[in-house]
Parts: C-alpha cells; structure tokens; sequence
C-alpha cells in the first residue's frame, strides 16, 4: 500500500489523496471475501459453500469479490496513506475507486484533516478570583434555606389568596365550550407564582377567597405541545377551595436541634461557616478553571473542522444514551418523552462540543510549543489510578487503553497546569 498523490483542496483542512493497494495485499483481501460469502452461494454441481473461487468468479465474472474486497482494504491502506502524507484524518468524505485488477487497486479519498492552529500569550493570563469571604448576611442565607426546607404550609386566615400561596383547586377547561382531555382535575395543589401553568392561569386565581367559583380565561401558547391546542383561547372552571400560606420556624436552638446534630444556635452557624467556606473554595477554584480555558479557547487561532464539532458532540450523546441505559431508559423513549428529535439533542450538545474540541487543541498545541514530555513514571502512575478508579487489573487496563492516547491526555493535562501555574490571579 503506498500513497501516489496529496492534494490540498481549496477548503481549509481538506485533502485528496490517491491511494495505491498493491496486488499481494489486494489478492488476500479478495480472498477474505470470498471465505465469508462462499457459504451462502449455491452452485449446481457442489454442496452449499464449497464452491471452489475460480468456479465462481467463472460463472460471475473475476470482479465478484473486488467491491468487497476493496472495502476490506479501506482502513489500513487510508490510513497508511494518511500517515505517509503527514496527516491526520479527522473524517472521511468520500471513496471512490479509479482503478481494479489481478495487479492491485487504486483509489481516491476526500477527506477532512486534524487542523494547524496557532495560540499565543498564554502564560501569564489574567484572572479575577471570587470571594471566598463567609459573611453573615451569606450565613443568614443559609439559613434561610433551611428554614424554607422545613417550612410547612397552614390555612391562610379569611383573606384572599396572594402570590406565593398554595391554593386547592378543582379546575376543568373548555376550548369552545368543549371540555378537552388533560384539562380537568380535582383537589389540584398549585403554588402561585411557580409559573407551573400556562401564563395567567395562576394570576387570575390571585384576589379570589376559599369557597368561590369562578372562571378564568387564558391562551394556549403557539408551542404548546398539545397540537390542538396551540394559540387556543380557553375557559377554565375554578372552585377554590382553599388558600394555604407557608409557614416558616423561628430560628432558635429549639430549631437548629431539629435540623442539626448541634444544640445551640451560635454553634449551628461556625458549623455553616466551615461548609460555606469549603463550597466558596470549591466554587473559586472551579471559576478560576472555567476563566482560563474561555481565555485560551479565545486565543485559538486556525480553522477547525466542522467534522471535529460533529464527533464530539456524536460522542457526547453516546455517553448520555449509556447513562439512559443504565437507567433503564433507551434514546427514542427519552426524545420522545422530551418532545425533542436527534437534532434538538445534537443542539444541546453543541456549544459545549465546539468548547471541548477547541481547549483540547489549545493544550496540543501549548504541550508541542512547551516541548511537554511524558515518561515512562508518568504513565505507570495514571495506569495505577486508572486500575484504581475502575477496580481492575493494570495489566487489563494498559491492554484496554493504548499507551500512546494515555500520552496524548497526559500532555494536555500537563500543558493546562503550566497555564495555570503562570496564570496572573487578582
């Protein structure tokens, strides 16, 4: 197999190259093929697979098995060539074959290649760290979530219902004076101001007191999902039976015993204090993170593939589908309990894919300018977590993950601590 030309297309980061398989490798593919598919074929005068290949390719033609046998050489020759000619695919466009016989094969390839970015200025990158100062009006805050958590909700007193309270409805709607499926229920309990009902439903309940009927009238949103009712104009039927307020503890020890292991106010807060500190640290150091790697990603210059955005955001959704999985739920059951296709998915994923792809090349190209090497204890160490986190052998887990991939995630990580370290934080 050897590469016969390269040719850059107009298109940044594509390339056409013609490929050259020679006979010998040719000949044991075609050979492979006819292996596999001798066994279905019946040819009178033999037993079902035991024809011999001269007989079949007599009966039709020497080109039976070169299609077959042309794919099974794809791979290898493409990406023999590819190596030759300095590349790196990241998609494959299209193949064709220009030329076939007993001596070998010829064919073309378009493809998409890994891109040449350029990234400068990234040591010494400025960040603003946040706050990790525990005040009282944050511990207040606390506790205050707390108390919400542990509220409970009573009877409000003869007044009219207000935003913020729960109230116990019947409720039935009608689009045209028919009552339509889904829209009646009984004993409802509905926060208002949740905003869990279509806009102006809950407003229209504010003002009224428990034992009233009455009607409200709303409108369908146009993306509602119920098809029949999109931009509908409907009547509900309300009977308000009751209007409930949140009632919240008083914030006393009596309180902190019920929600704590600790017996005095004073003491429940330095307990607060030391977790809100710890989240605050945490929080600080992850938006340190989150800083520089929108700044190196802004930094990026270079075209890149929009094949690179699409495998990622591919793999990323074959992540989720493993976790659906694991929960008992496949792909189609969740899109469609989402009301949601493959390319709403696929639009979830993107910004997050194009920000994966373009750090990742960032750090490639810091780790190459930087000269970041991995030794041989660099990668007896990760293998050694790696055994660790996934509770098998190391053995098992370098024949699992070539040494070389290992290397390339070893130098992007090393490459993103040296930005790190020389980061500027105020």
């Amino acid at each position: 197999m050897a590469l016969k030309e390269c040719t850059k297309k107009e298109e940044a980061n594509s390339y056409e190259l013609v490929v050259s398989v020679d006979g010998e490798t040719f000949e044991k593919a075609i050979n492979k093929v006819y292996k596999q598919q001798v066994k279905k074929i019946n040819v009178q005068g033999f037993r079902k697979g035991k024809a011999p290949r001269r007989i079949i390719e007599r009966m039709y033609g020497t080109e039976v098995f070169y299609e077959d046998a042309m794919q099974e050489c794809y791979p290898d020759a493409l990406y023999d060539a590819a190596e030759e000619a300095g590349v790196k695919i990241v998609a494959v466009e299209s193949l064709e074959a220009v030329e076939a016989g007993k001596e070998g094969f010829a064919f073309k390839a378009q493809v998409v290649v890994y891109p040449t970015i350029e990234i400068d200025n990234y040591k010494g990158i400025e960040i603003e760290k946040k706050s990790t100062e525990v005040t009282d009006d944050l511990i207040d805050e606390e506790i205050e979530k707390v108390r919400e958590r542990n509220s409970r909700l009573v009877p409000a007193e003869d007044r009219a219902a207000e935003n913020g309270d729960t109230v116990v409805i019947d409720f039935e709607g009608f689009v045209d004076g028919e009552a339509f499926e889904g829209g009646k229920s009984e004993d409802f309990n509905l926060a208002l101001g949740s905003g869990s009902f279509i806009p102006g439903f809950e407003d229209q309940i504010i003002g009224h007191k428990a034992g009233e009927e009455f009607s409200i009238f709303v409108t369908f949103p146009e993306d509602y999902q119920a098809e029949e009712l999109k931009g509908a104009e409907a009547e509900f039927k309300i009977v308000l039976h009751e209007v409930k307020v949140k009632e919240l503890p008083e914030v006393d020890d009596e309180f902190v015993q019920d929600v704590s292991e600790k017996e005095t106010l004073e003491e429940y807060k330095e307990e607060l204090r030391e977790t809100v500190g710890a989240r605050l640290k945490e929080e600080s150091e992850k938006d340190v993170d989150d800083q520089i790697t929108e700044k190196l990603i802004g930094l990026v210059e270079g075209d890149i593939p929009e094949a690179m955005f699409d495998n990622q955001t591919n793999d990323m959704i074959k992540d989720f589908e493993m976790r659906l999985r694991a929960q008992g739920m496949d792909m189609q059951t969740y899109m469609s309990y989402m009301g949601m296709d493959i390319n709403a998915l696929k639009g979830m994923y993107r910004d997050e894919a194009e920000k994966r792809v373009t750090l990742r090349l960032a750090l490639e190209t810091i780790a190459k300018k930087e000269n970041i090497e991995v030794t041989e204890a660099d990668l007896e160490d990760e293998y050694s977590k790696m055994a660790e986190t996934y509770k098998m052998e190391v053995e098992k887990v370098k024949k699992a993950v070539p040494a070389d991939s290992l290397s390339e995630d070893i130098k992007v990580r090393k490459a993103l601590e040296l930005v790190k370290n020389s980061a500027v934080i105020k």
